[in-house]
């Protein structure tokens, strides 16, 4: 810091609640308690497969106009960042900055994607008559949100990049005076809700152009297909010709609306968007350890597994940081590390091969950032 730049203050604010995230303050200010940087650690659950890990995201990250451009994001980062590694062993960015967090270890680790879905190839499969509503189908209202997290927790329970929902969870986005928020619908099999779809709300003026859903969560194909008709219908009545859905492709719904016949649209952004990094190699390693062995079935003697868990530990295996969090989440498989140029032993190949076969295969779901949970 040159002689002419103000001294600055790190310091941390108490932890407070904020629409169901834990959320504290890291904060820059100047030795006359003048306010330089910010930003928020928010603490959450995050999915490596089957097994919920403690984590925190870096958002809502601003320097104040009369500092920018002088290093004080990047000093607010490195501390903040120290205090997250002394209580969880991996960080998140929900919406990263293109060549920004590189310089701190984050790499993308999540494609976005979702479906598009003709209004028309759903009336097809599902026999649905536009003019007739589904009895079965209402709005839903604070009392379903219990079993909405429930349905949500079974359908991605072992999916990479998926938070862990607790029953108090509403995130939904609420209603103000320009924007519509969250209309949710919720499908009722007898006394029990079955499957929900969440629609995006529309700003006051836009046009009628688009219906897209954030999430479509059901217990099985025929709720699916309920849930789509519901949707297609809500279409109909716009003379819309097709929707979106943010759901991955091989989840119940992407493969329900594949059958029926839909678009996948996934986009790999080389920078930015939601990235991962890793703080505290050996413990997130120790953590994911029962993934890893859930992923094998089994099947690779316990000499081999605990040796490769050392070397993983120790960066023997997979050195880079980087790769191993793009390898525990999905984003790549063992392949694709080796595509890029990692260096494995023989007698680990087929070990890692079982450990990392990638996002949307028999062993392991694609990872997936559902809109409602991003921060």
């Amino acid at each position: 810091m040159s002689d002419h730049e103000p001294r600055v203050v790190y310091g941390e604010a108490p932890d407070q609640e904020v629409r169901s995230l834990r959320v504290r303050r890291c904060l820059l200010r100047t030795a006359r308690d003048e306010p330089v940087a910010e930003l928020e650690a928010v603490s959450f659950r995050m999915r490596f497969g089957a097994v919920a890990v403690a984590a925190e995201g870096v958002g809502g990250v601003e320097t104040q106009p009369a500092f920018r451009r002088q290093g004080h994001m990047g000093r607010l980062l490195r501390r903040a960042l120290g205090g997250m590694a002394r209580r969880v062993d991996v960080a998140f960015v929900s919406e990263g900055i293109e060549g920004v967090y590189e310089r701190f270890g984050f790499v993308g680790a999540v494609a976005e994607g979702h479906l598009v879905v003709p209004v028309r190839n759903v009336e097809r499969a599902a026999g649905a008559d536009p003019d007739a509503a589904d009895p079965g189908i209402r709005s839903a209202n604070p009392a379903d949100l219990p079993a909405m997290v429930g349905l949500y927790n079974t359908a991605h329970a072992q999916r990479p990049w998926t938070h862990e929902r607790h029953l108090g969870w509403n995130r939904l986005v609420p209603q103000t005076t320009w924007k519509p928020g969250s209309h949710t619908l919720v499908l009722r099999t007898g006394r029990t809700i079955a499957g929900y779809a969440v629609l995006e709300g529309r700003a006051f003026g836009d046009p009628l152009g688009t219906l897209t859903v954030d999430e479509l969560v059901a217990e099985d194909a025929p709720a699916t297909r309920r849930l789509l008709a519901a949707v297609a219908r809500l279409c109909w009545q716009r003379r819309l010709g097709r929707f979106t859905v943010r759901e991955p492709a091989d989840s119940l719904t992407g493969r329900v609306a594949r059958h029926m016949g839909c678009a996948y649209e996934q986009l790999f952004p080389p920078s930015g968007g939601m990235m991962a990094a890793v703080l505290n190699r050996p413990s997130l390693v120790r953590t994911v350890e029962p993934e890893l062995r859930r992923r094998t079935g089994g099947q690779r003697p316990d000499t081999d597994r605990l040796l490769a868990i050392e070397a993983l530990c120790g960066g023997d295996l997979f050195p880079d940081d980087r790769t191993l969090i793009r390898l525990l989440l999905g984003h790549w498989s063992a392949e694709d590390a080796y595509v890029h140029g990692a260096v494995v032993p023989d007698r680990y190949r087929d070990l890692c091969a079982a450990w990392f076969p990638g996002g949307g295969s028999r062993a392991l779901p694609a990872p997936y950032a559902h809109r409602l949970d991003r921060y």
